[in-house]
């Protein structure tokens, strides 16, 4: 069965078979990247534009070779010497670009919307690769994958996503995806980084580390995202760290060993401390590893036409 959507622009309401069909297929393709030749021909002639109105290191990079992975041919658009900073809306770009006879847009926005707003204004595949404080499906696909990978599964599992959550799309889409895959989800952090009535989205909601840590699987640190901030949420991030950091002596205090995330990029010592980040039960790197299998997934299954 295809996926449903011809666009990945959420995770919020997408079918629980779709979801299932992509981590499956990114299986595929994560045993493609063991390989001493780790490309597939699978998007020869297809040309994928990453528009990346945001600076990004990991998403961007980790797309272009999931990318050159399916042999597409790739185009890189460069905010800062584009038509853009004279003044170019987004639809307008989008358009000029798509006439170029693109076929699919990787698109990551500061504002949310971005990428639904670009699905309605081209016919090319639109992947969401992070619309401002919204969602970022590819990330909580990857972060699915990484705990199934581990686990054998994800129903039944609890995770808690510890840190800046008002100001994060990834713990959106995290709560969205987790959930929908039968996993229990928690979020922690101070009161001024968690959202007014997150509860209705059937979440329970810590204010202290070490009770969460008490609870949970894995725990899935955020870093606290400064450039989206306007105002400072807490004193110091000396006391942020002294509270809601994740450090191995409040590790040592769960009654099992708890699975640590973090989608990255890392404050060390101040979210996590370099121990934990770097530690036996981190599979940090591995999510890097994985989020080039999953981006390899999506886009083949939209590519290829597997999406309706």
């Amino acid at each position: 069965m295809p996926i449903t959507s011809r666009h990945l622009l959420g995770l919020e309401g997408v079918p629980k078979e779709d979801i299932q069909l992509i981590l499956d297929t990114a299986t595929t393709f994560r045993e493609v990247l063991d390989r001493p030749i780790k490309r597939v021909p699978t998007l020869q002639g297809k040309t994928i534009v990453n528009l990346f109105f945001e600076s990004s290191t990991r998403t961007r990079i980790s797309f272009e070779l999931a990318e050159r992975r399916l042999s597409a041919d790739v185009v890189n658009f460069a905010v800062a010497g584009s038509s853009v900073a004279k003044g170019e809306t987004l639809k307008d770009t989008a358009r000029n670009i798509e006439a170029m006879k693109i076929d699919m847009v990787v698109v990551r926005h500061s504002s949310p919307g971005a990428a639904l707003f670009l699905s309605r204004v081209v016919n090319a595949n639109v992947i969401n690769a992070g619309d401002g404080t919204h969602e970022h499906p590819t990330q909580a696909l990857l972060d699915m994958y990484t705990i199934r990978e581990k686990f054998g599964k994800l129903e039944g599992l609890h995770v808690c996503i510890v840190g800046d959550i008002s100001h994060s799309r990834v713990a959106l889409s995290n709560i969205y995806g987790l959930q929908i895959m039968g996993a229990t989800v928690s979020v922690c952090g101070p009161k001024t980084l968690i959202p007014k009535d997150i509860e209705k989205l059937g979440v329970r909601v810590y204010y202290n580390v070490e009770e969460a840590i008490r609870n949970t699987d894995i725990l899935n640190v955020l870093r606290i995202q400064l450039e989206r901030q306007d105002r400072s949420f807490f004193p110091s991030t000396r006391e942020y760290h002294n509270y809601f950091g994740i450090t191995k002596e409040k590790l040592e205090k769960a009654v099992k060993p708890i699975t640590i995330m973090h989608p990255g990029p890392i404050n060390r010592d101040v979210e996590i401390s370099a121990d934990v980040a770097d530690g036996e039960n981190s599979v940090i790197l591995q999510q890097v590893l994985n989020g080039v299998a999953v981006r390899m997934a999506v886009l083949y299954l939209l590519g290829t036409g597997e999406g309706k």
